[in-house]
């Protein structure tokens, strides 16, 4: 839960959150309990997750819900990771098949313990679900594996639909919100993907003391990646731990970071107080594909 230090503003009445609840929540929180399946929902404390899960959805998390990484805006815990389950793959196909999802998400923790930053499990959880449940999309958000592109092209030649990789901040605040990334390794990771084919999608969130013009020009450089699907959403504190909130965006500033950001080239672009990256995200898919392929595949 987000608290006020000294210098927090008061969160605005635009940020309520709604309560969990209905049959079809109550349904993906049993199916992901017996499937012993991890979600970014719950375990980054998703502002969310009653609509996302109230809908049928859920964004999956493999390799465990321990990051090797501890950035200062993330509620996931951090320390030593948990042993990768070999048999997640097949239990999250079966979790999307129950479920009926034509759009599955799926996310991992960093793991920079592992030789291939768990490359290798996405594959194998993309292969899974196109065998499994041929008829649904998939997109990947992934870390960027220590920027090697053996393990990034591991991930590419699986064939998600999209491949998503947050740059989170602007790159003056970097060093203070990613203390373990880099802003030019995460540019590159979505420039390889791109020229490499692949519709790339990132994801901005905004309120940890960046200027609207920082904001825009770090969407303009993202833009240069061949990015072509891009989020904007509010930051907001999970604990006292966390960076406190510098400033909330008005409803009226995200439309317009939507405009601009549409009128710079993106094929998407979602802006708002509790636009998330995988908010909506079938959504933003079929938006961005040409006519002719726009309607989402019918199971």
């Amino acid at each position: 839960m987000e608290r006020r230090g000294i210098n927090n503003p008061r969160r605005p009445h635009w940020l309520k959150i709604s309560l969990p609840k209905g049959e079809n929540y109550t349904q993906v929180k049993k199916i992901l309990a017996e499937g012993h399946l991890f979600t970014v929902c719950s375990s980054a404390r998703c502002p969310n997750v009653a609509e996302c899960w109230g809908r049928g959805t859920a964004t999956f998390m493999i390799l465990g819900n321990i990051c090797t990484r501890n950035c200062r805006f993330c509620a996931v815990e951090s320390g030593k990771p948990v042993d990768v389950d070999p048999d997640e793959p097949q239990k999250i196909a079966r979790a999307i098949k129950v479920l009926g999802l034509s759009y599955a998400v799926v996310t991992s923790v960093t793991r920079d313990d592992l030789p291939d930053g768990g490359a290798g499990h996405f594959a194998k959880t993309i292969h899974t679900i196109h065998r499994d449940v041929p008829d649904c999309r998939i997109e990947v958000l992934i870390p960027d594996f220590l920027g090697d592109r053996k393990a990034l092209d591991t991930v590419l030649n699986a064939g998600p639909d999209v491949l998503n990789h947050n740059i989170e901040t602007i790159p003056e605040l970097y060093s203070v919100v990613r203390p373990q990334a880099q802003f030019d390794r995460s540019l590159d990771v979505l420039s390889y993907a791109a020229q490499n084919g692949a519709l790339t999608k990132s994801g901005l969130m905004i309120g940890l003391g960046e200027s609207v013009a920082q904001i825009k020009s770090t969407m303009r450089i993202l833009q240069k990646t061949g990015c072509r699907i891009l989020t904007i959403g509010q930051y907001l504190q999970p604990s006292t731990r966390h960076l406190p909130v510098q400033k909330y965006y008005h409803p009226r500033e995200f439309s317009e970071l939507e405009k601009i950001g549409k009128a710079m080239g993106y094929d998407h672009v979602a802006a708002g107080p509790l636009v998330r990256s995988s908010f909506h995200a079938d959504e933003q898919f079929f938006d961005s594909l040409p006519d002719a392929e726009s309607k989402p595949m019918e199971l």
